[in-house]
């Protein structure tokens, strides 16, 4: 993977399982139009992006759905529902080459990780990617291992090489 640039991002939740089961091929960084109490408990840390998806409606609105933001603890009686569909901002050019794009055989728009930027502004990444094969998942995983073996082999042999 690469190293991400430095920069003040606050990481608050990654979708691992994303990059697992699906194959990136463009990815987007959106808005979110959050509550206040959501921002507040996204401060603190509290949220999950591991059954949520992407979806488009027919007023051309990109929304989050199936995302899991608790309650704030502080909160009082108008506290936020916790996996609402919460609307992403994105440019109008950009949702129509998402809708192109998704309906093309095999292609889907799945959230990959949120954070706050510089600004304090939550922003999710998001990510036009093709569903994997079952093979193309056992594939990876088998190169993952190997170049993780070549590695601690590697770095065995320049411990005893010094020594």
């Amino acid at each position: 993977m690469a190293k991400k640039e430095q920069s003040n991002e606050k990481m608050i939740a990654q979708n691992r399982r994303a990059r697992h089961d699906y194959e990136i091929e463009d990815t987007y960084e959106a808005g979110l139009a959050l509550t206040g109490t959501e921002v507040k408990s996204l401060r603190e840390g509290r949220a999950s992006l591991a059954e949520s998806f992407i979806s488009i409606d027919k007023r051309d609105e990109v929304w989050l759905e199936g995302a899991n933001i608790p309650e704030y603890l502080n909160g009082t009686w108008n506290n936020h529902a916790p996996k609402r569909k919460r609307k992403l901002l994105l440019h109008g050019a950009q949702i129509d080459k998402l809708r192109r794009q998704i309906q093309a055989k095999g292609y889907t728009i799945v959230p990959l990780q949120l954070y706050f930027n510089e600004d304090g502004r939550a922003k999710l990444k998001i990510a036009l990617a093709r569903g994997k094969k079952e093979y193309d998942k056992r594939q990876a995983l088998r190169e993952e291992q190997d170049k993780r073996e070549a590695l601690r082999v590697m770095r065995y042999k320049n411990m005893h090489a010094r020594g």
